[in-house]
């Protein structure tokens, strides 16, 4: 697997946790997030008693120039085919501060502020969505459609106030598409639904995530559920974590 995107676990100290608390409190939810060296992806699911089979199959496509510059600006443009469903775009900023995004930006229905939270670390993150036909992205993808199009009024003059000058969305290149398994177990003994997402890279590297959502007001103590219920199982708390967005965007922008 490669070292791209890989993070060691670290315990926060007090000075993260003062910076994390006034992000829990303007955000929507959290996203409480591990992912499991390879070595032990077959026998975590396994454990975990999830049937492959029972997956839904989507395909991920990230936007961004050849050298990166959205990602090192902390914008993100993505959007999904999913199985049985209708596509999804998104634009994404992070890190940010809640407090700071704009009235009527925070007041979109579309618009969710998340704090993701693995071992070690959590960014704050502003997503403002949109929805799409069934084919939207299949045809963006053969060159057949701007890429533009995918996304919406706000979501442009969302991008267009975050990306670098002179960088629009029909400048981009298409990186991907990376095939993602997503699974939903049953809550069990744990009391919440763990999502489970097996994305494999071309390079036939993968990385398997496991991930709950909840409350900001229960973030501290679904940590502390989680860690038990998967020590319980045996399941590797103290692996390197790695970041699916950027190891797919410099997997498709160092040539393969």
């Amino acid at each position: 697997m490669p070292a791209t995107g890989r993070r060691r676990p670290r315990r926060l100290s007090d000075a993260d946790l003062v910076k994390l608390l006034p992000l829990l409190e303007g955000a929507d939810s959290v996203e409480l997030k591990l992912t499991v060296p390879e070595s032990e992806q077959r026998s975590t699911l396994r454990t975990l008693g999830l049937d492959p089979l029972d997956a839904q199959i989507r395909q991920v496509y990230f936007f961004d120039t050849p050298d990166l510059a959205l990602d090192a600006h902390g914008v993100v443009v993505r959007a999904r085919r999913v199985q049985r469903r209708g596509d999804d775009s998104v634009i994404k900023l992070r890190p940010v501060a809640p407090s700071e995004l704009p009235a009527k930006l925070r007041a979109s229905k579309d618009l969710v502020v998340e704090v993701d939270a693995m071992p070690g670390g959590y960014v704050c993150s502003a997503s403002l969505r949109g929805s799409l036909g069934t084919t939207d992205v299949k045809e963006v993808a053969a060159g057949s459609r701007p890429i533009g199009k995918l996304f919406s009024k706000q979501q442009r003059a969302f991008f267009a106030a975050h990306a670098p000058e002179g960088v629009g969305l029909d400048d981009l290149s298409v990186l991907g598409p990376i095939n993602v398994f997503k699974l939903k177990s049953p809550p069990g003994r744990y009391g919440r639904r763990l999502v489970v997402e097996l994305w494999l890279y071309p390079d036939y590297s993968r990385i398997l995530e496991l991930s709950t959502k909840v409350a900001p007001a229960e973030t501290f103590q679904a940590v502390a559920q989680g860690r038990a219920f998967l020590a319980d199982k045996g399941l590797d708390l103290t692996g390197e974590q790695q970041t699916k967005t950027r190891t797919a965007l410099r997997y498709y922008t160092r040539g393969g």
